[in-house]
């Protein structure tokens, strides 16, 4: 079975707060904490293999889903900001919005200062699937926005010029299957259970 379920992590203070955290290593909050520990994987993703970034929120996130044992990924970083990491997106704006604007609208080239574009998120992604196989699926990826969104990209033709088709949700699953070394949608926003 070559399926792969995308996670983010729990909220961190940062998210909370509306801080572009990036590459930046900060911890999952306490509230954080406890929703994660509050999300269930129902089987058959509960048996898998679990990948995660190396960064603290998404590796306590898979510990928090019950992974003891779990395969750190540079791939599954999230999209590297640069020099906007610990800003937000309002304040970013308001420096120069006409020219906040312009970089927004270039989609998929879209680039932070010193930082890195979603094509370039996606390229990584890519490379680190194209690495798997059948030993390795299927499998939990636990990461962040940016590798969602990467993934959503590379499996639709997304070039991310407008909003996703559909809202990728927190506290969800969203899967895929690798089939011909192409990312396949099958389902996103699987409610992780509570009970």
């Amino acid at each position: 079975m070559s399926q792969i379920l995308f996670v983010r992590h729990g909220p961190t203070e940062w998210n909370e707060s509306k801080r572009i955290q990036g590459r930046t290593d900060v911890e999952l909050s306490a509230d954080g904490e406890r929703l994660a520990a509050s999300w269930r994987l129902k089987r058959p993703y509960s048996d898998w293999h679990c990948f995660c970034s190396p960064l603290k929120r998404a590796r306590k996130t898979a510990n928090l889903l019950g992974f003891t044992s779990m395969t750190s990924v540079d791939p599954l970083q999230e999209m590297h900001w640069g020099h906007w990491e610990g800003h937000t997106l309002e304040s970013l704006r308001r420096i120069d919005p006409q020219a906040f604007r312009r970089n927004e609208d270039r989609g998929l080239d879209f680039r932070p200062p010193g930082g890195e574009s979603p094509r370039e998120v996606c390229r990584r992604l890519r490379t680190w699937l194209n690495t798997l196989s059948d030993q390795h699926l299927p499998a939990v990826a636990v990461c962040h926005k940016g590798v969602l969104r990467a993934a959503l990209s590379i499996a639709i033709d997304w070039d991310m010029m407008d909003d996703p088709p559909e809202k990728l949700r927190d506290g969800c699953g969203h899967l895929y299957r690798l089939e011909n070394q192409n990312l396949v949608l099958e389902k996103i926003n699987i409610k992780l259970s509570s009970d």
